[in-house]
């Protein structure tokens, strides 16, 4: 083992990895999951206990033979415990329950004003999960600060923690929103302070570009350790896993390159005050605003995205423009920590153009030793990968809790 291979290596045969390769189907015994850690079979038998006693791993009956003693087989409960899962964005929201492996069990988007406040959009979102999880629980009115959530059937004790993704900057150790764009009334939000008056399990907050990056990663690219996810949408921003974990830094803000200056001229105004920031140059919104600009009629990024489709040249330049800002940005990141994967989501993720400049832009402003085994492609398309981020984020936490 090499010094940069051991932060990963540490992690290797933690409650944490053990509960994945079960749920992933890599590992159905105790002698399975001894032979993939490397632990000793006690060692293994202990944490699986552990597990067994939160609730996170359960027997499900006994597997084969191979001379001896049948193994009793390893499964994660699929039935009760569940985690509920908020992907907020500026006009729409993913709400959903997920299993204890981060399966998706129940799944809605609901239409959201995120001008409306932190206390109404919250409450109401919260009060859906909630009865999601209780599988129809009463949800009663709470007066000023939005709905206050009562006690549902007799499945709402199962409910294990929430997950919320909020389009912003959030500081993660305490879950408050910190000078968000495009979000009036929410700057300085605490968001978990106003979840635990509402719900009695853990609350965790992250950004909605770490839960996609999370969720991206368990799902497509758990096998490696260095990646980057960007999100590309109304907003833009990017996830960033490091050694095989979300990577937030000091605050939290790691991965946000969407003020970042890139070279344009004219340099546009940006929401946070400076001029030629990626957001303002190469987001969703930012590409509305430039074809209004151009005396182009368009409502919004399907607008834009309806245009591209068709050929309309105005559009498809700025998409190219876009990608080639957003490329210059990333070949800065790429040079600087050298990922596997660079992958892209977001409703901007399917424009061609786009992804093309962008693609392009990386190979020619990056070294070859960073690119020469580099996989650069788009996010697995799928509405719930905000909310799978979301379980996973609540899983982790639960079994961190719980050594």
């Amino acid at each position: 083992m090499t010094i940069d291979d051991a932060p990963r290596e540490a992690l290797r045969g933690g409650p944490r990895e053990l509960l994945r390769w079960v749920a992933t189907g890599a590992a159905v015994s105790r002698a399975d999951l001894s032979r993939l850690s490397g632990l000793s079979p006690s060692t293994v038998s202990q944490r699986v206990e552990a597990l067994i006693n939160q609730g996170l791993l359960e027997e499900a009956g006994a597997g084969q033979s191979r001379g001896g003693r049948r193994p009793r087989q390893l499964a994660v409960p699929t039935g009760g415990a569940v985690v509920g899962a908020i992907d907020l964005g500026a006009h729409h929201a993913r709400i959903g329950t997920l299993d204890l492996s981060g399966r998706v069990v129940q799944g809605r988007t609901l239409p959201v004003r995120i001008e409306d406040g932190p206390e109404t959009v919250l409450g109401a979102l919260l009060a859906e999960v909630t009865a999601l999880a209780s599988g129809g629980g009463a949800v009663s009115s709470g007066g000023a600060d939005g709905p206050s959530l009562a006690s549902g059937g007799g499945a709402a004790g199962a409910l294990r923690g929430v997950g919320i993704g909020i389009p912003g900057p959030v500081q993660h150790s305490t879950g408050r929103i910190v000078s968000p764009s495009r979000m009036p009334g929410w700057n300085g939000f605490d968001v978990a302070a106003f979840c635990a008056d509402r719900v009695d399990v853990p609350v965790i907050v992250d950004n909605d570009a770490n839960l996609m990056a999370l969720g991206a990663h368990r799902t497509a690219h758990a096998e490696m350790d260095h990646a980057v996810y960007i999100k590309a949408g109304t907003g833009i921003g990017s996830g960033v896993i490091s050694s095989g974990q979300l990577h937030r830094g000091a605050q939290g803000s790691a991965g946000d390159i969407s003020h970042c200056r890139v070279v344009a001229d004219p340099a546009p105004l940006c929401s946070c005050g400076n001029a030629g920031c990626l957001e303002a140059v190469a987001s969703g919104a930012a590409l509305v605003t430039a074809l209004r600009e151009q005396g182009v009629p368009v409502d919004d990024l399907t607008g834009v995205l309806r245009l591209i489709d068709d050929g309309d040249r105005h559009a498809t330049a700025l998409a190219r423009q876009a990608g080639r800002a957003i490329g210059e940005i990333l070949a800065v990141v790429v040079n600087f920590f050298n990922p596997q994967v660079v992958a892209i989501g977001g409703r901007l993720a399917d424009c061609e153009p786009l992804l093309a400049s962008m693609r392009a832009t990386l190979y020619e402003r990056c070294l070859p030793l960073a690119t020469q085994t580099l996989l650069i492609e788009r996010v697995a398309t799928s509405q719930d990968i905000g909310i799978t981020g979301a379980a996973h984020l609540v899983i982790d936490h639960v079994v961190a809790a719980h050594p």
